[in-house]
């Protein structure tokens, strides 16, 4: 039997990122040696990998090879949490302005005169805009960067949010519709920011971490929105009164949505100088030709995980959407004249949330459990819906806060992992398109869950209407059960966190890389 050959292995824990590749795989390993490690851009090279003089060359295959993964400089800034605290501030006051009419949708239709359909519309709004919205939006964040994405968008929210100012008058309910409608735009350009800001500035340990406090600004913004308006605008009988209430809550807002406009066109910033990790490194070098727009979207509709996702996700953040927007009607109808207590039901829901996405998100960090995570909160969200369902109508208002907390701990709390289990399931693409699909899905479910529940409330009551949303829960829970687990981002980071080397015995080593990684193969010979 002949000797199995031996080849040359090597670790590059002793080179600094300047060093050059050691000499003898440069003389006689046909690798190209005039460049360092930082100067090559490319993800791998494929050399040939020199066997000793008296093996028998003659079975060499494309498998003696020798694949050089570079690392690249990567660096954390402390200014990130900046960027982060400034989008959070500013996706919160536009989701504050999304529910600023719903919850005190019984108030606005006697002040307005106008139906509950109408008064619906006030927060559906923001759903339909986004559809036809959303791929442009997305091609702008692809060819002009994050930036200019932020910038336009709290340009809109500010704009809307003053052209309501002028609209606190019984006879300005299509001016007010129309300043919904303006800052409705300015929520194109917010919901799918989150995870590529999280990509762009932080390290693969506080990715998802960064991502749920992205989404937890919106959060806030909701949560204000229940709180806020009921106290500012009491269901009082004058109507004079009450315009200079509606006055006072739509400058509040305006003032807010002004002071976030200036802080984000002088603080906000495109991305760091060095990347975070070596995935979003990776994605730097890829060459622009190589993410084509239009094929990077085709490429995800033909991703099938991706795709559960979507439908997955588009039906949870549906129901939740819908939940509300007519979390007043759902609530007045049980118990009369709670106006008040209904925002306040609102706020649990949210800040719940809130505490569930933050939690998910460390949690994530730490075990990168996406898809058990995903269905493990999906099932609790069905879980919890079923609950409220059947004791919202007992009598206890105290009863209808615990059960709305746990409902808002898990629905809410799923955000952030859609966001980044479709970021793992569909990498290098961008994160941008993959958010923006997610949330035109939601968007879509979004707009056929309220107008069917309030249909369905009209006619049959608040508890047909929820028994109609647990139905699509457990369809979402279903699909979320099917979606493979491919996380390509966390392979991208392993790929450069590691040597590995297959022996002549087909043992596997591994150790920590701290310069070009190097994987060996070898071929076995008899």
């Amino acid at each position: 039997m002949q000797q199995k050959p031996q080849g040359k292995r090597f670790h590059r824990s002793n080179m600094s990122s300047q060093d050059e590749f050691p000499q003898d795989l440069c003389d006689d390993g046909g690798l190209d040696c005039s460049q360092t490690r930082k100067q090559r851009t490319g993800f791998v090279e494929y050399r040939q990998l020199p066997l000793e003089n008296n093996s028998d060359t003659s079975e060499i295959t494309d498998m003696d090879t020798v694949l050089i993964f570079p690392l690249m400089e990567v660096k954390l800034y402390k200014r990130r949490w900046l960027m982060l605290f400034i989008f959070s501030a500013y996706s919160m006051s536009n989701a504050f302005m999304w529910l600023q009419y719903s919850i005190i949708g019984d108030i606005l239709m006697r002040f307005y005169n106008i139906n509950s359909m109408a008064t619906d519309w006030l927060s559906m709004i923001f759903l339909l805009t986004y559809i036809p919205l959303i791929l442009p939006v997305m091609w702008v964040l692809d060819n002009r960067g994050i930036r200019d994405v932020v910038v336009v968008g709290a340009a809109f929210n500010c704009i809307g949010a003053w052209i309501k100012t002028g609209t606190a008058h019984p006879d300005m309910f299509a001016m007010t519709l129309f300043g919904q409608f303006v800052c409705s735009i300015a929520t194109v350009f917010i919901l799918g920011i989150p995870s590529r800001l999280a990509s762009l500035w932080f390290g693969q340990n506080e990715v998802s971490t960064a991502c749920a406090i992205g989404v937890l600004g919106n959060q806030m913004g909701i949560a204000i929105g229940f709180l806020l308006p009921p106290i500012l605008v009491p269901n009082v009988d004058d109507v004079d009164e009450l315009a200079y209430y509606i006055r006072i809550m739509f400058y509040t807002s305006a003032g807010l949505a002004t002071v976030i406009f200036i802080l984000v066109v002088i603080v906000f910033q495109e991305k760091p100088e060095l990347p975070p990790s070596q995935s979003q490194a990776q994605a730097r070098s890829t060459p622009p030709e190589e993410n084509s727009y239009m094929s990077s979207i085709l490429r995800l509709l033909r991703n099938k995980p991706f795709m559960l996702l979507m439908v997955s996700y588009g039906l949870n953040v549906g129901c939740f959407y819908s939940i509300s927007t007519l979390l007043n009607r759902m609530i007045i109808d049980q118990y009369p004249g709670e106006e008040v207590n209904a925002g306040r039901i609102g706020l649990t829901i949210v800040v719940a949330g809130m505490a569930g996405s933050l939690i998910c998100g460390i949690w994530l960090d730490k075990t990168k459990t996406y898809k058990q995570t995903a269905l493990a909160v999906y099932v609790l969200s069905l879980i919890g819906m079923v609950i409220y369902t059947f004791t919202l109508n007992l009598g206890y208002l105290w009863v209808v806060f615990v059960t709305a907390g746990t409902l808002g701990f898990f629905m809410t709390g799923y955000l952030p992992l859609g966001f980044e289990f479709a970021v793992e399931l569909t990498y290098p693409e961008s994160e941008g398109t993959s958010s923006g699909l997610l949330n035109c899905s939601a968007q879509i479910f979004g707009i056929i869950f309220t107008i069917s529940q309030g249909k369905i409330i009209d006619r049959w009551g608040t508890f047909a209407g929820n028994i109609f949303l647990c139905i699509f829960l457990l369809i979402g829970s279903v699909l979320t059960g099917l979606i493979k687990s491919d996380l390509r981002r966390q392979q991208a980071n392993l790929q450069q966190a590691e040597v590995r080397t297959v022996s002549p015995t087909g043992s596997v080593t591994s150790g920590k890389d701290y310069g070009a990684t190097a994987t060996v193969h070898w071929q076995r010979q008899t």
